[in-house]
């Protein structure tokens, strides 16, 4: 047997050759098929087209072998035209749902490729991209932690919060007095974190933390810490109201200055004391009180009350009985919050003593 040839028919005729060959070439193409990838089912989309929902793109079905795929996210008017790449990386088998998508519909684009070339199809767009999630709302306040001191770091916790897609958060913090009010912001406090200052000593320190997502921002602000304690105890300095001592902190007498020193007469003198708390405030408006011993040396003073620098001034009267000698006077020393016990609540008590030169 023989193979078959193509069919040539020759024309008569001026270029009844070239004719020949043109029919020849026609016939030799019919009879080779395209191996290039061919469509054969459309790409589909499965997920809800919700803001913040994801997409999955199926490829579809294809003939002649395809090698690889490559896909292509489209965003498209609310009728399903006009569509458009959507901005880089949208380009793998999952699109997550964007806040610009809603009002539009999205479609894939798949290309199929093989040693031959490629093909593309394209999945029919989705419905309109519907709104979804809500706005943050503050479920659990946010908190302030850390050493409340001068030079201290303090943390800011976000608190618990509700709202989708899930909030980011900014920071702002404050300086407030000392009993919570004129709360001015800090310049350049934003972070998580934040180290006390020899201006916050004495103030309170709060925290502005502002939620946002997609459907808004919402602003919770923590409570203000307890004062913000000097680095080191700063004799004279501003001084605080004794009623912003309590427990677990305490009075101290933590200074002394008497005029005369030493003493020489039985003249009167001054015995000044300075008062501060545990956490190195001075105190204005502690009740001090002094008693010379043996009780008999040195007549009973009545209570003074700290300045506005922490001091009080009170003036002592030797008695006869006391010995002008080489000697010392001791003297018993309370340091009270107006209204606690005698014996109780924030006071202090120590012994000091002045020097007697003598005559």
């Amino acid at each position: 047997m023989f193979a078959k040839r193509p069919r040539m028919f020759v024309l008569a005729g001026a270029g009844g050759a070239l004719v020949a060959l043109a029919v020849t070439a026609v016939a030799l193409a019919a009879g080779r098929a395209d191996t290039t990838p061919q469509n054969t089912s459309l790409p589909s989309i499965s997920g809800a087209a919700r803001d913040g929902s994801a997409l999955s793109a199926s490829r579809g079905g294809w003939a002649n072998k395809p090698t690889s795929y490559t896909y292509q996210w489209q965003r498209c008017d609310s009728d399903g035209g006009g569509c458009l790449p959507i901005a880089a990386g949208a380009t793998g088998t999952r699109y997550t749902v964007t806040t610009a998508d809603v009002g539009h519909r999205i479609r894939v684009a798949v290309t199929a490729s093989n040693s031959a070339g490629s093909g593309t199809a394209t999945s029919r767009p989705t419905d309109a991209v519907k709104a979804t999630g809500t706005a943050p709302a503050n479920t659990s306040a946010p908190l302030v932690s850390g050493t409340f001191k001068e030079g201290g770091t303090l943390t800011v916790a976000n608190g618990v919060w509700s709202g989708s897609p899930a909030p980011t958060f900014a920071y702002q913090w404050q300086r407030c007095d000392a009993t919570g009010g004129g709360c001015v912001d800090l310049a350049g406090a934003s972070a998580t974190t934040y180290k006390a200052v020899a201006a916050d000593a004495g103030n309170t320190l709060r925290v502005k933390v502002t939620a946002t997502n997609s459907h808004g921002s919402t602003l919770a602000t923590t409570a203000e810490t307890t004062l913000i304690a000097p680095a080191t105890g700063t004799v004279g300095g501003k001084a605080i109201a004794v009623a912003q001592v309590s427990l677990p902190n305490r009075l101290t007498v933590d200074n002394l200055r008497f005029t005369p020193n030493p003493l020489r007469t039985r003249n009167a003198f001054v015995a000044r004391f300075h008062v501060s708390d545990t956490r190195g405030f001075s105190i204005q408006g502690a009740l001090v009180y002094a008693l010379g011993l043996p009780y008999s040396w040195t007549r009973t003073a009545p209570e003074a009350t700290t300045d506005s620098t922490g001091w009080a001034s009170i003036t002592m009267q030797p008695t006869a009985s006391m010995p002008l000698n080489r000697n010392a006077l001791v003297i018993f020393v309370r340091a009270r919050k107006p209204g606690d016990n005698l014996l109780a609540g924030v006071s202090t008590r120590r012994l000091v003593q002045v020097g007697i030169a003598g005559l």
